[in-house]
């Protein structure tokens, strides 16, 4: 008897360890597609951390690598020469960037709207500057000329009769504001948050106008993901799963602020409690013609173009979604 059970278990042991062969293990699992997206150290970006740290980019087949960048306009060449592949731009550069010919861009969603206290200019407390008016000849520091920053001030002061060349512009790394403004380099600064409630607690600076409160710029589009429309053409699949992921993080940032708060601290300097506290832009869910419209009229209207643009030149060629199946290495 005892040969026998020996006689019969020999052979179903030997088709027991050819089965478990043949299954699959892990380390065979779809291979996800490596992409590197430039973000700036912003509340803007809040969307991509809240898709990277909650894997879904990973749930569209996409290992994403997220890159710091210090303006849109140093993003440019990165993306042209492939070492980005998204990246976080305001606007206002890719507009004109698109509409000079200097870059062939795709915006493919949205990221950042402002709102009342995002973009704000600030004065040292003990100033005598009242209004954007007092400003004429003054040194007013801004993170970039011909972008968001300079497009605020600009707006600003055309409701004092103003333009901006009745200023100097000067650019300046945002953390670097409070301390230029405290020492007198720059009589005025164009700040965003956090660095408007760090200047008013360290060094007592105090806000001159906010840019965004009311007025031509309130509500203002600020920000989207943008590719080059080389790479858009050539990996449309790749788009696709980055906008489903980017959508998901921004339906999540648009209804639940403690999300987004979460993140900050940890891709910017903001903390926790400054975090729970500073005024935030809006996160949209859709990437809409007549909003970017708005952004490319306003150009127009301050001269940082020569002639009318149609952002439809930004949209027309958006991949659409072809199917929710993520990605796995080697599809195009």
């Amino acid at each position: 008897m005892r040969r026998l059970l020996i006689v019969f278990i020999a052979p179903l042991m030997v088709i027991l360890v050819a089965c478990t062969a043949e299954k699959p293990s892990v380390s065979t699992e779809r291979a996800l597609i490596p992409i590197k997206v430039g973000a700036l150290l912003v509340p803007d970006a809040a969307p991509a951390h809240i898709a990277f740290r909650r894997g879904l980019f990973r749930d569209e087949g996409l290992d994403v690598r997220l890159e710091p960048i210090q303006a849109a306009s140093a993003a440019l060449p990165a993306l042209d020469g492939g070492s980005l592949q998204f990246a976080l731009l305001n606007y206002v550069t890719a507009i004109m960037a698109t509409a000079e010919g200097d870059a062939k861009l795709l915006m493919v969603a949205d990221s950042y709207q402002a709102a009342d206290g995002t973009f704000v200019v600030m004065v040292k407390g003990g100033s005598s500057y009242k209004t954007m008016a007092d400003l004429r000849g003054r040194k007013i520091g801004v993170a970039s000329r011909r972008s968001i920053g300079s497009i605020t001030v600009a707006s600003a002061l055309k409701t004092f009769n103003m333009a901006e060349s009745d200023v100097d512009l000067v650019e300046f790394p945002l953390p670097d504001m409070p301390a230029l403004l405290e020492a007198g380099t720059i009589d005025a600064a164009w700040m965003t948050q956090p660095y408007v409630l760090n200047a008013a607690q360290k060094t007592g600076a105090r806000e001159l106008q906010d840019m965004t409160k009311g007025g031509p710029m309130a509500d203002f589009p600020i920000a989207g993901w943008g590719v080059t429309a080389a790479y858009a053409k050539e990996n449309p699949h790749v788009v696709a799963a980055f906008r489903r992921a980017i959508g998901k993080a921004q339906q999540i940032a648009a209804n639940d602020r403690r999300a987004v708060e979460e993140v900050l601290p940890t891709y910017t300097k903001i903390d926790a409690a400054t975090a729970a506290v500073i005024p935030l832009g809006t996160f949209p869910t859709t990437l809409e013609e007549g909003r970017l419209q708005r952004v490319a009229d306003t150009m127009l209207e301050h001269g940082y173009l020569t002639e009318p643009f149609k952002v439809s030149a930004l949209l027309a060629a958006q991949t659409p979604s072809p199917s929710s199946a993520p990605l796995s290495k080697g599809q195009p």
